[in-house]
């Protein structure tokens, strides 16, 4: 089986969308399927490409048997609405005159968490005349109204207009919650055509490691109970709130054995660099985006990591994909977000849940981490135990045999054209 798969997130970048389709990619490539990936120059999320690549036209390449096409967008930052509208819009139309030179195709999966490349994937299923597949991972526009990025108006109307009718339209669709699943049906989408697959973590690189202790000298964080945010810092994350916890750690008779690590960039980066500044939060320390090979030795100075999204209905449909990373590596959790994740964390016993942004309850759950011994390794071993069940690996075999059988299904009704 040949698959196209559209994105706009791919290699060498490290946001969770990327990683996910590279690794279900990889895997299907070692089955012996051919894979052929639709993307853009790397450039998430400062939007500047990324050393050794240029916004061209047309450039390939291979990554682990997967053959990579990358195409021209217009590049922007991860912020201002328009700008990234321009963006996602761009890919999706240079993804869809790339598409017709990917031959012998037997299906087209395009993934969110913005449509557009959706859009892209299914247009180019219409070219060729195969069954194609929306991999689901965000409710977009809803997410928009939930984060306050676009005030309500006819255009979002339209949008979701546009949102469902992808859904209706695609062979399958593949959401990485229960939740999602459960929005689609309420919606009038055929619950029939709806798979989970859940996000996970690739056990064979996320697993328990000593501290890097070069990091930790040139970081300063030697002796220190290092609690750590690795992500986007975006307008959703509300990342203000471990600022917050920060101060109130600071304030404690004995706080200066606690740190707090931000690695990441994003919207909201610069604001809360001078922020913390201007807070006098000489305990929080902020590292710029690394690479997927570097990023490893990050998680291993955390003692504990900090998830955390802002207060809204929508977050609590969404399970952020380092919770998995965290279980896998070892490292209890301190969890701010609420709804099906927070049910995974209890569930699996990895960590504490906490209220989102509550700064009070952050700041307990990090002095409650480090003094409590017994309940810590506890946490720790009940992560690794619950990451098994995440296994990036099975869960890659799980969507491909959804995959075959709507190529197997549309065979049925009638020849494809490739």
């Amino acid at each position: 089986m040949h698959i196209l798969f559209l994105t706009d997130n791919f290699p060498p970048e490290v946001n969770a969308p990327a990683s996910r389709t590279f690794e279900h990619c990889r895997e299907w490539r070692s089955m012996g399927h051919e894979v052929t990936v639709i993307t853009c120059a790397p450039n998430f999320p400062k939007g500047k490409v990324f050393d050794g690549y240029r916004n061209h036209l047309w450039q390939t390449e291979e990554v682990e048997g997967i053959r990579v096409i990358r195409v021209w967008s217009y590049i922007t930052a991860n912020e201002g609405f328009v700008k990234r509208i321009l963006d996602y819009q761009s890919f999706m139309l240079s993804a869809v005159l790339a598409s017709p030179f990917v031959r012998k195709v037997d299906m087209v999966v395009g993934t969110s968490p913005q449509f557009f490349t959706a859009c892209a994937a299914y247009v180019a299923s219409r070219m060729k005349r195969v069954p194609w597949v929306f991999e689901l991972r965000d409710l977009w526009p809803e997410s928009i109204r939930a984060v306050g990025a676009m005030k309500e108006s006819k255009v979002l109307d339209l949008v979701e207009k546009l949102e469902l009718f992808l859904y209706r339209k695609a062979d399958a669709v593949v959401t990485v919650t229960n939740a999602f699943r459960e929005n689609l049906i309420r919606r009038g989408i055929d619950g029939q055509k709806i798979d989970v697959v859940t996000n996970g973590v690739d056990i064979s690189r996320f697993k328990p490691r000593q501290k890097d202790a070069e990091l930790l000298a040139r970081l300063g964080l030697e002796g220190k109970f290092i609690a750590g945010y690795i992500g986007t810092h975006g307008m959703a994350h509300a990342l203000d709130t471990l600022l917050e916890a920060a101060a109130k750690l600071k304030a404690l008779p004995d706080g200066d054995r606690y740190r707090l690590l931000l690695l990441g960039d994003g919207a909201c980066k610069a604001e809360l660099v001078t922020k913390a500044r201007s807070m006098g939060l000489d305990n929080v320390v902020f590292v710029d985006s690394v690479s997927k090979q570097e990023v490893v030795r990050y998680w291993s100075l955390l003692d504990v990591s900090i998830i955390h999204l802002r207060r809204t209905e929508l977050f609590t449909t969404v399970i952020p994909s380092k919770l998995f990373e965290c279980m896998g590596m070892g490292i209890p959790v301190l969890h701010g977000v609420a709804g099906e994740s927070a049910d995974i964390v209890q569930q699996e016993g990895a960590g504490i849940v906490f209220e989102p942004e509550n700064a009070d309850a952050l700041c307990d759950g990090v002095v409650r981490m480090f003094e409590d011994r017994m309940a810590y390794e506890r946490y720790r071993s009940k992560g690794l135990e619950g990451a098994r069940k995440y296994d990036r690996k099975e869960l890659a075999q799980q969507m491909l045999a959804m995959l075959e059988a709507v190529v197997d299904d549309a065979r049925g009704k009638k020849p494809l054209a490739r």
